[in-house]
């Protein structure tokens, strides 16, 4: 006997392997034999609006989940939606659960981080207090890698695979100038509280490159006269110069960096500040106080959005909670988060679990403080032993025309 529908929706920051949670979904859905599978357009917020997609109009065979695996960003659609708090706005839960039963949906996941993770926990306790039926269970994603419990979180190995293999190609670009006088590189990496992305720049240590000079995380207080005391004394040393740096790194004050150049004033619905350009703040201040020639990178979304360059590893993962969400919600499971558990790092194994969301959502979690070293400036080898197998592997594109080759909503 078929089962009732399931919807599914996609949250916050894209990365390079959310697709293939939704292709895990998909698949997991299809082989239990559920009658419809509807995908949120742009998250919650289009459910809300009642927007709806039909995901058997789009995926109709194994070779469209095997592209759906290899699209980047949100194919559904993503937002930044938060929903209100319980009391005092049962109208807007009772209208989701509406158009749940219109739609004989038995069963809501959604793919996201910290924020999502708390839009399962919010309708999860509302079915509790009002003796609702439906399951809702979250599938871990986030480039920031920033979600408790879980050993790590599906997107950020594809994103520090990235980060890595570009901060190598920067690196031998600026190694190529330097005769007189050293050419000093801001590289500007995402990460508004913790630093687990702007760590990944060290793993492009090896035989053929010793990586970025430093590397400053946001769990650090940053000192711009301490910074540039070290980077003149790199520059007296080096005919090259290569700094790694979170966009949210913080003054004792409190300010980020990226405010000493003015930046924006925009705030998102979670209260979040739009951070961008602490790279060219830091790239002037050198420029202006040493005469050395400067330039700044900011990696912005090229860090979430490379599915070219995507960790098969990270991709397999991002599949796999994807398609034991399905499970646990047909076996009962409900208000709970689908997490990663590695059982050996070197041969990595790896195994799954499932976790109470309310210990999960709103809950951020730093990168580890002896992991970060040299006062501030660096990460340490364990950082690097944690993150290694998490960038493994590849999976190749399907190219047409000389380009990866993409499944996209149509006349959305």
């Amino acid at each position: 006997m078929a089962k009732k529908n399931i919807v599914v929706g996609q949250s916050g920051g894209p990365t390079a392997v959310i697709n293939s949670s939704l292709a895990g979904v998909f698949s997991a859905a299809k082989e239990m034999g559920v009658n419809k599978i509807y995908g949120m357009h742009h998250g919650i917020q289009g459910f809300l609006n009642e927007d709806l997609i039909d995901m058997s109009e789009y995926i109709k065979d194994d070779k469209d989940v095997e592209l759906l695996k290899r699209t980047p960003s949100a194919f559904l659609g993503s937002c930044r939606y938060k929903l209100p708090k319980i009391e005092g706005n049962e109208a807007t839960y009772d209208k989701m659960f509406d158009i749940m039963d219109k739609y004989d949906i038995e069963c809501l996941f959604y793919i996201g981080g910290n924020d999502s993770m708390d839009t399962i926990k919010m309708l999860s306790d509302y079915a509790a207090l009002k003796g609702k039926p439906q399951k809702f269970v979250g599938v871990p994603k986030t480039i920031d890698n920033d979600l408790p419990i879980t050993d790590h979180c599906p997107g950020y190995g594809s994103a520090a695979k990235y980060i890595a293999s570009s901060m190598k190609e920067i690196i031998r670009d600026n190694e190529s100038f330097g005769v007189e006088k050293p050419t000093v590189l801001i590289v500007e990496i995402m990460g508004r509280h913790a630093g687990w992305l702007t760590a990944a720049a060290a793993l492009s240590r090896g035989e053929d490159c010793d990586g970025p000079d430093m590397i400053y995380l946001p769990e650090v207080t940053f000192d711009v006269d301490d910074f540039m005391a070290r980077v003149k004394k790199l520059a007296a040393e080096k005919s090259s110069v290569v700094i790694a740096v979170s966009e949210g790194i913080k003054l004792a004050d409190g300010r980020f960096v990226c405010e000493l150049g003015g930046g924006s004033d925009f705030v998102d619905a979670f209260g979040h500040k739009q951070l961008s350009g602490c790279a060219v703040v830091l790239a002037n201040k050198i420029a202006a106080e040493t005469g050395l020639k400067t330039r700044a990178i900011e990696y912005s979304t090229l860090q979430r959005a490379a599915t070219h360059l995507a960790s098969l590893n990270d991709i397999n993962e991002a599949f796999n909670v994807g398609y034991l969400a399905v499970q646990a919600a047909y076996d009962g499971k409900t208000g709970m988060m689908i997490t990663i558990d590695v059982k050996n790092r070197k041969p990595y194994e790896v195994g799954y679990g499932i976790y109470d969301i309310h210990q999960i959502a709103n809950v951020e979690r730093p990168v580890p403080a002896e992991w970060i070293i040299n006062d501030g400036t660096d990460v340490s080898d364990a950082y690097v032993e944690y993150a290694r197998p998490l960038i493994l592997g590849e999976l190749t594109p399907m190219m047409v025309n000389g380009t990866p080759r993409h499944i996209t909503l149509k006349n959305k």
